[in-house]
């Protein structure tokens, strides 16, 4: 299945539109997708290293790397893209939603979105968090100590290793967001799964969730994904372009105007 133009506006009622997101909403950003074709994992497998926390943790040559991959990401500087603006529209036009991403960019909020309104599976790359005490502080402030000659800079509280606020591979979820998570896709009526390839887990589970209490599904997504058999609509068209288009189709489902 894919969109047809014209399309007719996505079925009311809606009580709640949870939306899923995962890399592919922010490639326009400027930030790189990760598992996709041309993702960073499969152009230099050995970068999956830098965000292990196994390796993270035992080797100060990786913690090292690890810094620099920041201090040259472009993720502080990005801006939210289309697809980021098109939930904000929803949200401020009056339509319930909350949406669950798998990203670190922060460029749901960024782009108008309050805390509340969206759960980070993965935690933040804005922030850094210091593996023995907790504590948290901005990473924009590490990275200027990087940048100061710190290659590795250490905890101020209590001098341990500090690595982002974000979850890396070999680390669990939050079992609070999870769970708040799952409470979401429960309650909702509409799922959209947009930007993710649905084969990371237990994010892509949700989908099961949601769709085994009646939910409807909404992949946008550029890939097959695993789930698309259960989906009532599949958008292989590009998000800048397509997710405004649907926004705007869920809206006047809901007899709501967008500004």
């Amino acid at each position: 299945m894919s969109e047809q133009q014209p399309a007719g506006a996505v079925p009311a009622p809606l009580s709640l539109l949870a939306v899923l997101t995962g890399a592919g909403i922010s490639t326009d950003s400027g930030i790189p997708d990760y598992r996709g074709p041309n993702g960073v994992w499969r152009r230099d497998p050995e970068a999956e290293k830098l965000v292990t926390y196994s390796y993270y943790l035992d080797d100060p040559q990786i913690r090292r790397r690890s810094w620099q991959m920041r201090r040259e990401s472009q993720l502080l500087s990005a801006v939210p893209g289309p697809g980021h603006r098109a939930l904000v529209a929803l949200a401020r036009a009056g339509l319930p939603l909350r949406v669950i991403t798998q990203n670190v960019d922060g460029l749901h909020q960024a782009a108008g979105l309050t805390d509340d309104d969206v759960l980070e599976l993965h935690g933040t790359a804005r922030k850094v968090q210091c593996i023995r005490c907790k504590a948290r502080s901005e990473m924009s402030e590490a990275l200027q100590r990087v940048a100061g000659g710190e290659a590795d800079p250490a905890c101020r509280t209590c001098g341990g290793i500090l690595k982002s606020a974000t979850v890396m591979f070999g680390e669990t979820l939050d079992p609070a967001v999870l769970n708040s998570a799952r409470s979401t896709v429960l309650a909702s009526d509409l799922i959209l799964a947009v930007g993710t390839s649905l084969q990371v887990h237990p994010a892509a589970g949700l989908v099961d969730l949601a769709v085994a209490t009646g939910a409807r599904l909404i992949i946008v997504n550029a890939e097959p994904t695993p789930y698309d058999d259960l989906a009532t609509e599949i958008i292989r068209e590009p998000i800048a372009e397509s997710l405004p288009r649907l926004a705007g189709r869920i809206a006047a489902g809901a007899g709501l105007t967008l500004g």
